[in-house]
């Protein structure tokens, strides 16, 4: 079993963890279908697909990905991921959260840890041409606290048979803080800089109806200057505190109604103690904390021959889970 994770051999460090899959894997292992689709407040979607839509069967596995803060296609996890479901023979799609395909969205709205209404449509829109294939969830970091907000909220009606999460922000006010910190700060600038480039093409793009102009955007220092000036006047929250409160997954986990594992590293350079649940979950939510792993990394095997441990661990609870779900 793949369940139980360790660090490649001289790899352990949380921040090589971190940071090896993008030296490792510079190009996507796969070129994906591509699909834009409406949504209902005039913006659009942008989906990545591992195979056409037409193609598939009755009752073949879908796996639908939700990727993480500035990430995309792109992201090594991402086509990663997509690519080992495709590997079992499942149907794999991810949504490119609005701004992050590599064109500036419509509306003044972007997207957030709890902004769930477009994951909702999407699933819905998704259940609609695929009315009976099992459909299963994975999040990654930011996706990852989105999806367990997306799933509290939805209860039975998620249309997900079971979901994973992997090194979710689940306590929003503390991973912002931590990121601040040390070797981090590196961690913080580079998607500073990403979020920084997009909102100025989006202000650009629609100057009247953003919170800042082109001036105060230079100004922002930290993803909490961002969130508090940007992410919270933009979406209807209050300030960064009133969204950090309101969207964090940590409270939320015990609303699931469906089969959950959460992956954490205790060494994630994004996060503290503060992200791991203190009180005893439901049956149906696996907790997997590892030592190490780094935020998204968990790259084992050895120098010469890493492995991607998530694109085995993966797929294989999954298979767990159809198997349980039989067995019922």
């Amino acid at each position: 079993m793949t369940m139980v994770f360790h660090p490649a051999k001289g790899l352990a460090n949380p921040h090589l963890q971190t940071l090896l899959p993008r030296f490792l894997r510079r190009k996507p292992l796969f070129t994906p279908l591509t699909q834009r689709i409406e949504t209902p407040d005039g913006d659009f979607l942008d989906l990545a697909w591992t195979a056409p839509l037409a193609d598939s069967s009755p009752n073949q596995p879908v796996m639908i990905l939700f990727h993480g803060l500035e990430g995309s296609f792109h992201s090594p996890y991402a086509n990663g991921l997509l690519y080992a479901a495709k590997q079992q023979g499942w149907l794999s799609v991810m949504m490119h959260f609005r701004g992050c395909s590599g064109e500036v969205n419509r509306k003044p709205r972007s997207y957030h840890s709890g902004e769930t209404s477009d994951a909702r449509f999407f699933i819905q829109w998704l259940r609609q041409q695929l009315p009976t294939q099992p459909f299963f969830a994975v999040g990654v970091s930011l996706g990852g606290n989105m999806l367990v907000n997306y799933l509290a909220e939805s209860g039975a009606r998620s249309e997900i048979t079971a979901a994973q999460v992997i090194s979710p922000p689940l306590d929003l006010a503390a991973c912002s803080e931590r990121i601040q910190q040390g070797f981090s700060k590196i961690y913080q600038q580079y998607l500073l800089g990403s979020m920084k480039r997009n909102l100025s093409r989006k202000i650009s793009a629609l100057p009247d109806a953003m919170p800042i102009s082109h001036q105060d955007v230079e100004q922002l220092e930290t993803l909490w200057q961002f969130d508090e000036f940007v992410t919270a006047p933009l979406h209807g929250f209050k300030n960064a505190t009133d969204y950090y409160q309101r969207c964090s997954g940590l409270p939320r986990l015990y609303e699931v109604a469906i089969p959950l594992r959460v992956i954490h590293a205790e060494d994630d350079p994004f996060m503290t103690e503060a992200v791991i649940p203190t009180t005893s979950l439901p049956p149906h939510i696996q907790y997997d904390l590892y030592p190490n792993g780094g935020h998204v990394g968990f790259v084992t095997g050895s120098w010469r021959q890493p492995d991607f441990w998530l694109e085995r661990t993966v797929p294989e609870w999954f298979k767990q889970a159809i198997s349980d779900a039989k067995n019922r």
